[in-house]
């Protein structure tokens, strides 16, 4: 092979190295920009302030009737807590739900 052509395939070849390299840094720049935009999303809104110097949880809900359910019947509620007060609300024992039945 003469020195012109080892020249040419050297160059050609860099050239075909070259695209995987930037195809990684380009995925590499997009999946930063990405952690970036959902880090930096402001979390979900806070409840009004409602009471001073203390936690306070508050329900959305107060009662749910579910109606009539059959026995092995799997039924799902959904309500969401707040914390109204102006403190930290810090948990000293597991949280339960109690249910009642017959109401």
């Amino acid at each position: 092979m003469s020195e012109h052509k080892i020249k040419n395939h050297l160059r050609h070849r860099k050239k075909k190295q070259l695209w995987p390299m930037i195809l990684l840094f380009a995925g590499g720049v997009l999946l930063v920009i990405g952690a970036v935009s959902t880090l930096s999303k402001p979390s979900q809104p806070k409840a009004a302030i409602e009471v001073s110097g203390t936690p306070s949880l508050k329900v959305d809900q107060q009662k749910v009737d579910l109606g009539n359910v059959k026995l092995g019947q799997t039924v799902e509620v959904k309500f969401q807590i707040m914390n109204v007060g102006d403190q930290t609300l810090r948990f000293s024992k597991v949280p339960y739900v109690e249910v009642v039945e017959g109401c």
